[in-house]
């Protein structure tokens, strides 16, 4: 887990020394262990390391292949690295770690070299011999990998603003993306809030060569197919993949820990980790005074069934005001979450513990949200479409306004729809504004609807899926791969904390998604999981209500937040591209218990406000 950074000269040669020096001491935070640099006429190459496997100083980068033909800058792990090296038995490695795996990887078998590697990761290789440029992104987007490309160059880095330090681009607010962020907690797919900057898609790779950057898709739905298991052979499988997810991710050189919140999710990663770990598993809990969101008593009770090393982390107003600050920094790209995974990374990295594991997938691959639910009877009510739309809206809208109740909107907009699929329902069950909130907080055009454009596109490889497999691809292709894994990653990477998540291993992803709704229906929470991975959990883990692993921050924001709500608040409604009366009577509202206005709505204006200040966009 590290930070990586390059420049690569499209036209004229030249040397960046400075410009990769600043870019690298930006992303300082994800790897305080070592620094290394390469610079040509041709290149320059970055790297800020997180020691974790092989900790020596041969294990550093950029790392040459032993033909010095290959340079790489490699960000993330590869679990199955040892299988892999395996494989490559004629390559004459030098050192005992995954990033040389990588490198003989692709010196081995090219692009194809990708298939091989189970693991998280952003990385480029520059072919010196050919003077071409190879990056990857890691199949699910567990990594991070932004670039920008000019007549002039390619710059590429783990975050945004190593780009924006390089000093060779300008930083300019995309408004264009404004209004997707407000919706899904984020700009969409290869998108940024930075004009000029994009991402690369997860599962793909692209290719810098003679001038002309081209992009592959190498890992994708297209490709699966309906799985025959009945339901013992699917717990059978889903047991064994998932235990063969975490003997992989606790391969490691330093000490292993966990985040423990005592849900379901988190609760199997840590028993399963028990029973492979020849010592006590260092768990970590965040607990609050606000006892309708305190867990740890959930979690003392996983933690003493398995005799972990637990540690309990209180939380109170002050100490969460006192890191505000770091928390909003810390943010590369805005984000509606986040605060709950700094605070409990901050405390495990002060505990000593370099790598943790999360329960960071459950909801989203075994049916854990109520909109699966909400999802699957939609779609069971097909009647309801020979209802002419303005009938099944009109209704609703009128009851929600006069109940000041935001279900009933949410419910009114879904039967307003024309017709029902993924691309059309999972969107609105997933937006946190509609359009027509943003028609009234944006004095912007509201462009056409990226996610629903993005589902649409698949629709035709996701026909044969069981409805909750669909709605797992659209939690996966939104809020899992945009919200929850990037803010995982910028939240931890903060403390220099490299998290894993086991439910994120690409074959249990493929496996779960070929299952059948019969099999996967959740009669009860996550119930297929819960059954295969039995007798592990107590009942009074699996059938407790839902919490969900956060803080008590709309509690907060009218009390001991009030105060820098309003000036966040005040500076956003000052710029052009917001209408500033809308966003004053929208925290008014709030402040006075309005239940329509959820805390979430006054969070992302904090963090868009100070984001946009902080980054003088």
């Amino acid at each position: 887990m590290c930070g990586i950074a390059g420049i690569v000269n499209i036209h004229p040669k030249t040397r960046h020394a400075s410009a990769i020096r600043l870019m690298t001491n930006r992303i300082a935070h994800r790897g305080p262990d070592a620094e290394g640099v390469y610079v040509d006429d041709q290149v320059a190459l970055g790297h800020r390391r997180l020691s974790i496997i092989d900790l020596s100083a041969e294990a550093n980068q950029p790392m040459w292949d032993y033909s010095g033909r290959y340079a790489l800058v490699f960000n993330g792990e590869i679990y199955n690295y040892k299988e892999v090296r395996a494989l490559l038995k004629d390559y004459p490695f030098r050192t005992h770690s995954d990033s040389e795996v990588v490198i003989a990887a692709y010196a081995t078998w090219g692009p194809k070299g990708l298939e091989h590697l189970n693991g998280m990761f952003g990385f480029a290789i520059w072919d010196q011999k050919e003077e071409v440029l190879f990056a990857a992104r890691d199949r699910v987007g567990k990594k991070p990998f932004f670039y920008h490309v000019s007549a002039s160059q390619l710059l590429f880095c783990s975050e945004v603003r190593g780009l924006l330090a390089s000093g060779m681009m300008d930083g300019k607010l995309d408004e264009s993306q404004l209004d997707e962020f407000f919706k899904y907690q984020a700009a969409q797919h290869d998108h940024t809030l930075v004009k000029g900057i994009r991402r690369l898609p997860a599962g793909h790779y692209l290719l810098l060569k003679d001038g002309q950057l081209t992009m592959e898709q190498y890992w994708g739905y297209h490709h699966l197919r309906p799985s025959a298991d009945d339901l013992a052979q699917a717990r059978r499988q889903v047991k064994d993949l998932f235990m063969d997810s975490i003997r992989l991710r606790m391969v490691s050189d330093v000490p292993v820990g966990a985040f423990l919140s005592g849900g379901i999710d988190s609760s199997l990663v840590v028993a399963c980790m028990a029973e492979q770990s020849s010592s006590p598993v260092h768990t970590f809990t965040i607990s609050f005074d606000e006892k309708q969101y305190d867990e740890s008593t959930y979690a003392k009770v996983i933690a003493d069934r398995y005799r972990t090393d637990h540690h309990l982390i209180r939380v109170r107003p002050e100490s969460f005001l006192e890191s505000l600050d770091d928390i909003l920094a810390s943010m590369d790209i805005p984000s509606g979450d986040g605060p709950n995974t700094f605070l409990v990374s901050k405390f495990t990295r002060e505990a000593g513990v370099k790598v943790a594991l999360s329960g960071l997938g459950g909801d989203e691959l075994f049916a854990g949200y109520n909109k699966f639910i909400m999802y699957y009877k939609l779609m069971s009510w097909a009647w309801v479409q020979n209802i002419p739309v303005s009938l099944r809206g009109n209704l609703l809208r009128a009851l929600s306004a006069r109940m000041k109740n935001h279900r009933l909107e949410k419910l009114a907009e879904l039967s307003s729809l024309p017709n029902w699929n993924i691309s059309t329902v999972y969107p609105v069950l997933r937006q946190s504004y509609s359009d027509q909130d943003l028609r009234s907080l944006l004095n912007l055009p509201v462009p056409v609807d990226g996610v629903k454009a993005h589902l649409a596109a698949t629709t035709k490889d996701l026909a044969w899926m069981g409805r909750l497999s669909q709605c797992t691809v659209g939690e996966m292709e939104t809020y899992t791969r945009d919200v929850l894994l990037r803010d995982t990653d910028q939240m931890s990477m903060a403390h220099a904390l490299e998290v894993r998540a086991p439910f994120f291993d690409y074959r249990l992803i493929e496996y779960v998604l070929s299952l059948p709704d019969e099999i996967k229906y959740p009669h009860q929470p996550k119930q297929l999981l819960v059954d295969a991975l039995a007798p592990r959990l107590p009942l009074e883990i699996t059938s407790r209500k839902k919490m969900g692993f956060t803080l008590p921050i709309d509690q907060w924001l009218r009390k001991e937040l009030a105060q820098l709500t309003s000036e966040k608040l005040q500076y956003l409604a000052g710029r052009k591209e917001f209408n500033g009366q809308y966003i004053m009577d929208t925290w008014k509202h709030f402040r006075e218990g309005d239940p329509r206005v959820l805390w979430s709505r006054i969070w992302k204006l904090i963090v868009v406000s100070d984001w946009l200040q902080r980054n003088n966009l």
